[in-house]
């Protein structure tokens, strides 16, 4: 068959449109101060333990530095100006010059220990809001992931808080610093010359009313410079995953092209947010540059005057030096706050994501199971209006081995997420040993629950870390008989280091088979009441599935289990096996029973066989 060639590469055409997700949406909303407190309310924990330091320090660095143009002045008017044209006051002028050695030695010890305390609050702060973030991410429910990508997760708890750091570790100070300084700058020059202060500080509304007219474009620029960082995360992380199927089918030149209109899209968002915040610096070079004119022209003639003497002169031109410094720090600090409140308030919107499934008030734990479980009339919408199970109703008794079958999208997956409460059901009743499951504790439920998926997660780490995942206090014994009961110590032993065997993410250098031994190896270990398999035995090779069917009969006895799989082998020894499509419940009965029927399962067995 012939493919248009415009159709023929998802990755072509149209641009920009792939990886467009509902979380990279541009949070549009007017600068929060109360969202900035709850930022600033990480830094409380360490407010009694740290700030009497960072005062001390900060009052000391701030005295010293305002002290220092005065001194000059009366090195001016007392030894210079005095003497002039004679040789100034020799022991004034080094008294003066001792005075401001010492207080330059004070000031560069106390900006040294503040500094190093802000750092360490810093991060703290940023260690305390990742361990937050990350915690909330894994009580959050399947439907919040089902929407968003692992790459625009992986951005909230790495590259929006890591944007942070510079804000906690010296903005938030130096904030304190610049405002304190600046108003004493403000009282100094009033009280040397009330009408030159006035003339002076009368520029700094202008700078501010032009500042504030570029406030929300930068602001959002750099949440459309976080945006377009999150879709490249996302893309990053699935081409990674799915590198194999990029190179079967050739598509690396394509993809190759595609990641590169990212890239450009994002260097030019970068580009357009950092050239708006370079607006900043110019501007207020230009009000300083307008206030030493005010500064000189209106000094000279208050000292012709005899209004004002030259030492105090060049004192008010260093004040008003040290004025423009704290005033172009805060034009900076203040974007490098939008730089953060883009990050903070993508941070504080999963941080706001409640779980759709939570404990309810009141809820109990479950006590120890038999396994009697109870679909009672039971209703689920993925999406509201589009059921996925219309009215289920089905009854398990402790002990029993259920196989669900079907076409897929009929429905055998949602039952078990239910079942293991990854969701909530819309309408009806779902009990075990007549404890309704919304009833109860999530932890209590699911700790009495084993899945094993037809895609085996194996993490990074050892075999042995891999299987005691399924009880993390269970010892070495007991990790290696729960091996041996599912046939998976004899491959184990074969590895170079055994248990302590390392395999990388996903467990490549291990066959599907093996991987599924473990993964069974790590149900039994859990010790389940109800055991999951879903699809477990889809992907393995007949010698391995005959070691899997051993496996099985230890894993099931004595455990109620739910079975979703096509292979007869898997489901034809099972108590009760359930037909679904779409939705509703067709069939049910065990093999011998379902194949008398002449119906949908009958019919799914010799499509089997007609294909081996």
């Amino acid at each position: 068959m012939n493919i248009p060639a415009e159709k023929a590469n998802p990755l072509k055409k149209p641009k920009n449109e792939r990886f467009v997700y509902q979380d990279d949406d541009v949070i549009d909303k007017p600068f929060n101060w109360s969202e900035f407190k709850r930022l600033l309310a990480y830094m409380k924990p360490y407010a009694r333990q740290i700030l009497p330091i960072l005062l001390v320090m900060m009052i000391l660095g701030t005295i010293t530095k305002l002290t220092v143009p005065y001194l000059i002045s009366l090195a001016i008017d007392k030894a210079i100006a005095p003497a002039w044209p004679a040789m100034p006051s020799v022991k004034l002028l080094l008294l003066i010059t001792g005075a401001v050695l010492l207080l330059y030695l004070i000031q560069w010890a106390a900006n040294t220990y503040r500094i190093k305390f802000t750092n360490i609050i810093g991060q703290r702060v940023i260690y305390d809001l990742r361990e937050d973030l990350f915690k909330h991410i894994q009580k959050l429910s399947f439907n919040f992931f089902d929407k968003r990508p692992a790459g625009s997760v992986l951005v909230r708890v790495t590259n929006d808080i890591n944007s942070l750091q510079d804000l906690f570790t010296n903005g938030a100070v130096n904030v304190l610093i610049d405002c304190v300084q600046l108003m004493g700058i403000i009282v100094i020059l009033l009280l040397i010359n009330w009408k030159l202060g006035l003339a002076v500080i009368v520029t700094v509304p202008i700078m501010f009313l032009i500042s504030t007219k570029l406030r929300v474009r930068i602001r959002r620029a750099w949440q459309e410079v976080r945006m377009k960082n999150s879709r490249i995360n996302s893309h990053l992380n699935e081409s990674i995953q799915g590198i194999r199927v990029t190179q079967a089918y050739t598509q690396e030149h394509e993809n190759m092209a595609f990641f590169d209109d990212m890239n450009s899209s994002s260097k030019r968002s970068w580009d357009k947010a950092s050239a708006m915040n370079q607006v900043f610096g110019p501007l207020i070079d230009i009000t300083g540059g307008l206030g030493t004119l005010v500064l000189f022209w209106f000094g000279a003639h208050l000292i012709q005057t005899d209004q004002l003497t030259v030492g105090l002169l060049v004192a008010f031109a260093n004040y008003v030096g040290n004025f423009w410094e704290p005033i172009n720090r805060l034009g900076q600090m203040y974007n490098q706050l939008l730089v953060a409140m883009a990050s903070s308030e993508r941070i504080f919107e999963f941080m706001d994501e409640q779980p759709n499934i939570a404990n309810k008030p009141g809820a109990k734990d479950l006590p120890l199971i038999r396994g009697d479980i109870q679909f009672e009339n039971v209703v689920f919408e993925y999406e509201k209006g589009r059921q996925a199970l219309k009215g289920i109703t089905l009854s398990v008794e402790a002990g029993q081995s259920i196989a669900l079958v079907g076409h897929t999208g009929s429905g055998k997956s949602t039952i078990i997420n239910l079942l293991s409460r990854f969701y909530d059901i819309t309408s009806g009743r779902l009990t075990i040993d007549s404890h309704d499951v919304r009833d109860v504790t999530v932890e209590s439920l699911r700790s009495q629950i084993s899945i094993v998926l037809q895609d085996t997660f194996i993490f990074s780490g050892t075999i042995r870390d891999n299987i005691r995942f399924g009880r993390l206090d269970a010892t070495d014994e007991e990790i290696e008989m729960a091996a041996k009961a599912v046939n998976a110590h004899e491959f184990i032993v074969q590895l170079p280091g055994g248990y302590e065997t390392e395999v990388e993410e996903r467990g490549g250098m291990l066959s599907m088979g093996q991987r599924q031994l473990l993964s069974f190896a790590r149900a039994l270990l859990a010790n389940p009441r109800i055991l999951i398999l879903d699809e477990a035995t889809a992907s393995i090779d007949t010698e391995t599935e005959l070691k899997i069917q051993d496996a099985l009969q230890v894993l099931l006895k004595g455990r109620t289990s739910f079975m979703v799989a096509h292979r007869l082998s898997t489901i034809r020894n099972a108590d009760h096996i359930v037909v679904l499509d779409h939705g509703e419940i067709q069939e049910s009965g065990n093999h011998e029973q379902l194949m008398k029927k002449h119906g949908i399962y009958r019919g799914l067995v010799e499509a089997q066989f007609r294909f081996l």
